[in-house]
């Protein structure tokens, strides 16, 4: 029985050692072993919630400030209503890919690892918090590339988090970027085209300034830089 358990076991590591993913993992999560505590419990604190609280602010950022001043008011804020979305369809189609893979944490069949967090279900593949910060990087990034790229990096930042505090693998975050990247991109032109329809819908209403910046108040002239000009109809007379 020794024996067997022995050469289990050196069969494990040989296999550890030939794998770039468990090589990887083991890297990465080695940083976890030599950190102080106070590094694992803020990397940890980071990777769980603060990553998607600051990417929830960075969309919020991104409609108050960006999309209800484009030139398309309407467009960039379906675009950014998209990005919320798309991030909850895509831990929907999730489920289905979890029980397909059935994928075990790396700590169920790797020794030696720092588990910080062990995750709120037993399968790995592919990450829901990776999967969801994508999802919303890759929607907001058709709307900004620069609140897109802002949101790309916490993505990055989301899935080196995971594999530092022991929960996933690197393929699990590299499958929970792509899922989300593929969600946002491929669903994008009939949920943009319905999203849209609703956003005009509601710029035309009582609810206008959900999608329309204010316009500056009748014979103030508009701030520098505003993307927006607005002409009443008596300006127009008064033009001819």
């Amino acid at each position: 029985m020794l024996v067997v358990r022995g050469t289990t076991a050196m069969a494990e590591v040989a296999s550890d050692s030939t794998n770039p993913d468990i090589t990887l993992l083991r890297s990465i999560n080695d940083l976890a072993k030599q950190a102080p505590r106070g590094v694992d419990r803020a990397v940890e604190l980071v990777g769980e919630y603060g990553l998607i609280v600051l990417t929830a602010l960075l969309a919020g950022w991104c409609w108050w400030r960006v999309a209800r001043r484009s030139a398309d008011a309407p467009a960039a804020v379906a675009g950014v209503l998209w990005s919320c979305i798309a991030a909850g369809v895509a831990l929907l189609l999730n489920i289905p890919v979890r029980a397909l893979v059935e994928r075990p944490r790396p700590y169920v069949d790797h020794d030696g690892l720092d588990v910080l967090v062990r995750g709120h279900h037993t399968a790995s593949f592919v990450s829901d918090h990776v999967t969801l910060v994508a999802a919303v990087a890759v929607g907001l990034f058709m709307v900004s590339r620069t609140a897109g790229a802002v949101a790309i990096g916490l993505a990055l930042a989301e899935g080196f988090a995971q594999v530092y505090v022991g929960a996933h693998y690197p393929t699990d975050a590299v499958g929970g970027f792509a899922l989300g990247a593929a969600t946002a991109l491929l669903l994008a032109p009939l949920a943009l085209a319905l999203l849209t329809m609703l956003t005009r819908s509601l710029a035309r209403g009582r609810a206008s300034f959900l999608v329309v910046a204010r316009p500056a108040p009748y014979g103030r002239p508009p701030r520098a830089g505003s993307p927006h000009r607005w002409h009443s109809a008596a300006d127009k007379d008064l033009a001819a």
